[in-house]
């Protein structure tokens, strides 16, 4: 499984983005993804998660209520809808996919990550 994160930038706070995440290498529908950010000299946190059919979703506390994630099969993709940025949701932003039986949307156990894209939000 290979993944290709894309669409982070350098916006203003109260800004929103999409972030792209393609996946290939296997039929997407069989994977769950999830986004993961990382700040400079912080653990990566988890932001959301989606199953594979597109119909279970979770957040992580700090992102809940403005960042949405959503998935499209045909288009081997899944998106990170950020809304309402602010500068502490300034990181790298990956994507990982986990190839799995059960239809969770969960927070741990990622087997294929992506190389990230960097989002900068100004205050």
């Amino acid at each position: 499984v290979q993944l290709q994160a894309s669409g982070g930038g350098l916006v203003r706070a109260g800004d929103s983005l999409r972030l792209d995440c393609a996946v290939s290498g296997r039929a997407v529908r069989l994977i769950a993804v999830g986004w993961f950010r990382q700040a400079p000299g912080k653990e990566r946190e988890f932001v959301a998660a989606i199953n594979r059919s597109g119909g279970r979703t979770s957040y992580g506390d700090s992102v809940e209520g403005r960042f949405t994630i959503s998935r499209d099969n045909v288009k081997n993709t899944v998106y990170l809808h950020v809304n309402s940025l602010k500068p502490e949701d300034t990181a790298v932003y990956y994507c990982a996919a986990l190839v799995t039986l059960n239809d969770s949307a969960v927070n741990t156990g990622y087997d294929y990550w992506g190389q990230g894209t960097l989002v900068t939000v100004s205050s």
